[in-house]
């Protein structure tokens, strides 16, 4: 937990450095693939600083997120065994590699853009969509759809209420950091229900997969 706090604290530093933007770019592809703080809080700290330029940072977020990706897709399709496999050990996700495989095999893109879209680690999606050699044409279109939604959504709420959500989260940051550990918790939960609701067999199957094999 202290090297987390560490880098959590080194990126949230990075908005009050001259080139704010680069480093959200930078971030925002790493985490993609490796990195495990996720550029939300940047983003939305550099939005809460200059709301009339939030369309311009989620548009960067979004677009080195999906580089990112590319970059995870690529150390899962060719390095998987040499470098793919301990990062997501040194990430605390090899367990959820077998059934996150399991769901893309039966779901495609509709999983990629959940993860997109939610606290699930995009990273562990992406490694594993190179692995399982997944439609490359399809997995950049979802997660441009995935990563762009969160990620624009939250450009435009900074872009048209910048103040009173600067007020806001002033007021309630400790109770927001809450819920944010709260729904980073809940994503892993999540992910187990990526597939369907209750009695959904590849659901049941899925969560159950303890053993991948590559493509």
């Amino acid at each position: 937990m202290g090297l987390i706090r560490g880098l959590y604290d080194w990126t949230m530093a990075k908005s009050a450095h001259p080139h704010a933007q680069w480093w959200l770019g930078f971030i925002a592809f790493i985490e993609s693939s490796f990195f495990p703080i996720p550029p939300h809080p940047l983003l939305g700290l550099m939005c809460l600083a200059e709301p009339r330029k939030a369309l311009r940072f989620a548009f960067i977020c979004t677009a080195f997120s999906v580089l990112g990706g590319l970059f995870g897709y690529a150390i899962g399709y060719f390095l998987y065994d040499a470098v793919g496999a301990w990062l997501l050990g040194a990430l605390g996700l090899t367990d959820s590699f077998a059934p996150a495989a399991c769901y893309l095999r039966e779901h495609d893109w509709e999983v990629i853009v959940v993860a997109g879209t939610t606290p699930v680690p995009f990273k562990l999606l992406t490694i594993t969509a190179g692995f399982i050699h997944m439609n490359l044409t399809t997995f950049i279109l979802a997660s441009i759809a995935g990563r762009g939604l969160i990620f624009m959504t939250v450009g435009v709420l900074f872009r048209v209420f910048g103040a009173p959500i600067k007020r806001f989260i002033d007021k309630y940051l400790g109770t927001l950091t809450a819920v944010f550990v709260v729904l980073v918790i809940g994503g892993f939960i999540a992910f187990t229900q990526l597939a369907g609701g209750e009695g959904d067999p590849a659901a049941d199957r899925c969560a159950a997969v303890t053993q991948v094999q590559p493509a």
